[in-house]
């Protein structure tokens, strides 16, 4: 199977087109028709259905599609590395961050430049699905994501440290003269989460430990920004927010009140492509377990 019939797959797919496809790379039509061809007579199985107004992914285009981006992905990792290593040009790191980290990102990035001088840190921000999602299409080397629990085929999940979990409350509730809170403190007061497609992982997270402190969570308005999250809260009926992070880190916001809950810890992973990891993510793991725990709140 070349790859080059692969990255035509992959680009009609993409276009929904042969004729735009071809456009795209460069090259005639009929070249990536055959080759299109070559691969489904190898593989024994139709990928696209064609009529004269459209092109479509079968069945079996769309479970090979996966697959082929995340081959295509791998290859494209591996000239990478080969041409760092035949230029000894330094090695460039892309890594998506994940909020609430804090001092402790700060110390592993420290630590990656002390350990690893020649590798160039990329750090980016994006929601948790397009952060997995473009560790497997290979347009990030890793990403930190947080109460994640399983990933993708192609993806490997590895813990790297726990981050504090604090509730962001209302500064005159009966609640916020504690020192600590437990979730079961918590159980009755309505909770502000983002809606779970955009992030699964701290969605089931939270609703799973809030179910197993009491009785079934009362939602109330979504969890937005932090900013205008924190100021709802002020203003508004009593709720609450978890949040992950450090108190000192977080926006000193008049009517809120911050403090850590006891409990579950939220554990915080590196997604890697599977597979022996290079020499910038060997680094960086390095890194991650200099940088220890972050340390809780007291």
């Amino acid at each position: 199977m070349e790859l080059r019939a692969l990255s035509y797959f992959v680009a009609v797919a993409e276009a929904g087109s042969f004729t735009r496809a071809a456009e795209q790379l460069h090259i005639v039509q009929p070249a990536v028709s055959q080759q299109v061809r070559r691969l489904e007579d190898e593989l024994g199985v139709a990928l696209f259905t064609r009529t004269t107004r459209a092109v479509t992914l079968t069945a079996a285009g769309e479970r090979l599609l996966s697959e082929a981006r995340a081959v295509l992905a791998a290859a494209d990792r591996t000239r990478r590395v080969a041409a760092e290593l035949a230029s000894g040009d330094a090695a460039e790191l892309r890594l998506a961050t994940a909020s609430g980290l804090g001092p402790w990102l700060h110390r592993v990035l420290d630590a990656l430049a002390g350990s690893a001088p020649g590798v160039s840190v990329r750090l980016t921000t994006l929601p948790y699905r397009e952060r997995v999602a473009a560790v497997a299409a290979g347009t990030l080397d890793a990403a930190l994501v947080h109460a994640a629990r399983a990933v993708a085929d192609g993806l490997e999940l590895i813990p790297v440290t726990t981050t504090p979990l604090v509730a962001a409350l209302p500064a005159n509730h009966a609640l916020a003269g504690r020192d600590r809170l437990a979730l079961a403190d918590l159980a009755a007061l309505p909770v502000r989460l983002a809606p779970r497609d955009r992030n699964a992982a701290f969605h089931d997270f939270i609703t799973s430990a809030l179910a197993g402190a009491g009785p079934a969570p009362v939602h109330a308005s979504p969890f937005s920004t932090l900013q205008n999250t924190l100021a709802e809260i002020s203003a508004g009926p009593a709720s609450w927010a978890p949040i992950y992070g450090h108190i000192p880190s977080l926006p000193d916001v008049p009517g809120v009140a911050f403090l850590p809950i006891d409990g579950p810890e939220v554990v915080t992973s590196l997604v890697v492509a599977d597979g022996p990891p290079g020499p910038a993510i060997r680094a960086l793991l390095d890194a991650c377990a200099a940088a220890g725990a972050a340390a809780p709140e007291r």
